[in-house]
């Protein structure tokens, strides 16, 4: 009696990695094969229409492809498109793995498991059983909503500075000091140290270089030269405050 082949895409940018599984998968009577990103010029809605073009039961999805944009958006696509997928990462991060299991991700498999496991973990999808268990699956899963809470808390902390501050901040990042902010600011030092203060208080961190790492952590990037500052003499206050605590975000990675 015959079967239907079971149809595996393996998605990696490593050449190597990727076509040692296809061939561990073929042994097993896997009908495997590989999709490699083409580098730098594959963008991840080419390399969406290729990967269902393949029409797979499952997917072994990288989660670092080396690609312009958001690897979990691809992620999503390819569970909305009833895509079977399994996370096989590098990243030891349990925050992003948790994150792709609640993006649709069967299962997270790290790199370095031997490809016996992957293989056993392909072959336990192909008969519909539990590829990973359910209290790894809820640990992973409540590290990532505890981490995109933090996350929030942090971006609250930092939207409360005030335009002048952000711009302080800024500096710091760029490796300046409070002399050189100072005389670039033709204000005093202890302005400066006062905004810094401010800065330090309301992130509610004890150091300057504890609040540039937080800043580069989170993404962030103080306002613009093109954000006007204060509104001019004799115009609303209200523009005035709204522009002075503006500040800007940048897309994380």
């Amino acid at each position: 009696m015959s079967t239907l082949p079971f149809r595996v895409t393996v998605v990696d940018d490593h050449a190597l990695f990727a076509d040692a599984l296809v061939i561990a998968l073929r042994s097993q009577s896997v009908d495997a094969r590989s999709v490699i990103p083409e580098l730098p010029t594959t963008t991840f809605p080419q390399l969406g229409r290729t990967i269902v073009s393949t029409r797979p039961h499952l997917v072994l999805l990288d989660l670092d492809l080396g690609v312009v944009g958001d690897t979990m958006r691809l992620l999503t696509t390819l569970a909305s498109a009833h895509r079977s997928v399994i996370v096989v990462t590098g990243s030891a991060d349990r925050a992003r793995r948790g994150e792709a299991l609640t993006k649709g991700a069967r299962a997270v498999i790290s790199k370095s498991a031997p490809f016996t496991q992957i293989v056993d973990a392909v072959e336990r999808q192909r008969r519909g059983l539990p590829v990973m268990s359910r209290s790894e699956r809820d640990e992973l899963v409540a590290c990532y909503h505890e981490a995109t809470e933090a996350h929030r808390e942090l971006r609250a902390k930092f939207s409360r500075m005030t335009r002048r501050e952000a711009e302080v901040l800024g500096q710091l990042m760029a490796g300046k000091q409070v002399m050189d902010i100072a005389r670039s600011r033709v204000v005093s030092e202890s302005t400066v140290r006062t905004q810094v203060k401010a800065i330090l208080d309301k992130l509610q961190v004890g150091s300057q270089l504890t609040a540039v790492g937080l800043a580069h952590q989170l993404g962030w990037t103080p306002p613009s030269d093109e954000e006007s500052t204060e509104a001019p003499a004799g115009t609303s206050g209200r523009r005035s405050r709204t522009t002075h605590r503006r500040t800007t975000w940048a897309a994380a990675g």
